[in-house]
């Protein structure tokens, strides 16, 4: 919890740069919110990518990873590469400090589980560039289930045999 605050001002950088590369919409000026983030620190969800310079900590990066099955990925335009037990990376955010540093998070979920799904909004080029250079197949669309409007993502999946 000591974290929050400088979790809050990486996602709202996040916002703003993703709104600045013409992605306004997938986060908008409110997501995640901060009972979202409470939530997933609470739940153990919380993945941190820190470094240490001076005695000093600071977050690079940061991500929900969350085990078990996805309820929005249950239905997909598409296909996945498997029905293997998986984990997925949601909120992924950089605190632009690194070159890199989301990239490096990806590359210790596959490490840590193997199987890593992913999604992101059709607008979020930058996105879709780290998940396919680090190697993760475009499966197919899925739709939200927790939004009326803009609901349409981009599917992604890994799987270290």
């Amino acid at each position: 919890m000591r974290d929050l605050p400088q979790m809050q001002t990486i996602y709202a950088r996040a916002r703003a740069l993703m709104a600045a590369n013409g992605n306004p919409t997938q986060w908008g000026t409110q997501f995640p919110r901060e009972s979202v983030i409470i939530d997933d620190i609470a739940n153990q969800r919380t993945m941190l990518l820190v470094d240490t310079i001076g005695g000093h900590e600071r977050i690079l990066a940061q991500f929900a990873l969350c085990p078990g099955k996805d309820p929005t990925y249950a239905s997909i335009d598409g296909a996945w590469l498997d029905n293997d037990t998986y984990v997925t990376i949601h909120r992924i955010a950089s605190s632009g400090l690194v070159r890199h540093a989301a990239r490096d998070c990806i590359k210790w979920a596959l490490k840590h589980y193997g199987n890593v799904r992913a999604d992101t909004h059709p607008n979020n080029k930058a996105m879709q560039h780290v998940l396919e250079s680090s190697g993760f197949a475009r499966c197919g669309l899925i739709q939200l289930v927790d939004r009326p409007t803009d609901t349409t993502r981009i599917a992604y999946q890994r799987h270290e045999w």
